[in-house]
């Protein structure tokens, strides 16, 4: 594995859109028991469907701890690769690099610092190894960024905009040493982009000991360049309402890195509902989407459906993954099709189903 020492805007990188063709999706297999209570077979079972759903539209790299392979095989299937590394816990987006490209589609490895949401959890010390052992997998370079930022707390359209919250890059468990000015600077310098909207505020509920302090993809996506979607509920009694409308004024009046105004689709999610819908993962050809078996299932799918027309909308079990903190797009990271190496890693031209 090789280190480069300029920063991957410097060295001409930047990291694609989500809605970009991918080579695979990188996931890790539940670890942390005293996360998930009496729940850890269940998460197990839930992670295992997300990565069957995944499966079918693109190839899935399983990391998992030392023996645990045959079990990851057991219930994902043949098709999801194991790939077995120490790790401590399994939000592969947050843990893992960020992935970034050049014009000549050369593939790379962004390592950011990771001290488990503000040192919420220990050990964490071989989650922090999780970019170096996927860049030496994959064959890839890897950048070293020298600041803490997880890949939950940051969107990207692939055309120069990132979208943030300063509920929790602004948290004093990150990157107390660093100004606001700072830590823009260092988004643009690692990922490649060149305007950076601070959103005020993630989920409310995103606290305490299985909470990020306000991941952006708890509340929003980017679906396509200029394009993001928001949920803001219309009931005034929930808790989300004020938050939401100040995230949504604050989107109404920045303009992205082409200097567009943003087109905004509103997503009005349940007081009911247990998941966060923005949660979802984007694969060749899919949109992974998190599901909790209430009626409201089917209008919240059947809006992504007109948002993504071009993709399958795939629901999945999110209930026991939520009550984890997270969401399908928490726990995958994609890896951006190109050049590994020498090696052109391309994903099938159709998905195979």
């Amino acid at each position: 594995m090789t280190e480069l020492m300029q920063t991957p805007a410097e060295a001409g990188y930047s990291m694609p859109a989500e809605w970009s063709r991918h080579a695979a999706c990188v996931m890790i297999w539940p670890a942390r028991r005293e996360l998930w209570s009496d729940r850890f077979d269940e998460a197990k079972r839930d992670y295992a469907a997300v990565a069957r759903a995944i499966a079918a539209f693109e190839p899935v790299v399983m990391l998992c701890n030392p023996g645990l392979a045959a079990e990851v095989i057991d219930f994902c299937g043949s098709g999801v690769e194991p790939l077995e590394v120490p790790v401590d816990d399994s939000w592969a987006r947050d843990s893992g690099p960020a992935f970034v490209t050049n014009a000549a589609g050369n593939v790379a490895a962004v390592k950011f610092g990771f001290n488990a949401w503000g040192n919420r959890w220990h050990p964490h010390d071989q989650d922090a190894l999780v970019p170096d052992r996927l860049a030496a997998h994959f064959g890839v370079p890897l950048f070293r960024a020298p600041f803490v930022l997880e890949g939950g707390a940051f969107l990207v359209d692939g055309e120069g905009a990132l979208i943030t919250t300063e509920q929790c890059l602004l948290n004093p468990n990150r990157n107390p040493h660093m100004t606001k000015e700072e830590i823009e600077q260092g988004l643009k310098d690692y990922l490649g982009v060149t305007t950076v909207t601070w959103l005020p505020y993630g989920h409310s509920l995103d606290v305490g000991p299985a909470g990020t302090d306000g991941h952006i993809d708890g509340v929003a996506q980017y679906i396509a360049p200029g394009r993001v979607l928001l949920e803001v509920p219309s009931d005034r009694a929930s808790s989300e309402y004020e938050r939401a409308r100040a995230n949504l004024a604050r989107l109404a009046e920045t303009p992205d890195a082409a200097g567009r105004s943003l087109d905004i689709s509103i997503l009005d999610p349940h007081r009911d509902a247990d998941v966060s819908y923005a949660n979802h993962y984007i694969a060749n050809g899919a949109v992974i989407v998190p599901v909790d078996g209430g009626d409201h299932d089917a209008a919240v799918l059947d809006v992504l459906g007109g948002l993504y027309p071009d993709r399958e909308i795939v629901g999945v079990p999110g209930t026991t993954i939520a009550f984890g903190g997270g969401g399908p797009h928490c726990i995958t990271q994609q890896v951006p099709a190109g050049d590994f190496g020498g090696r052109v890693q391309q994903p099938n031209a159709e998905p195979t189903r």
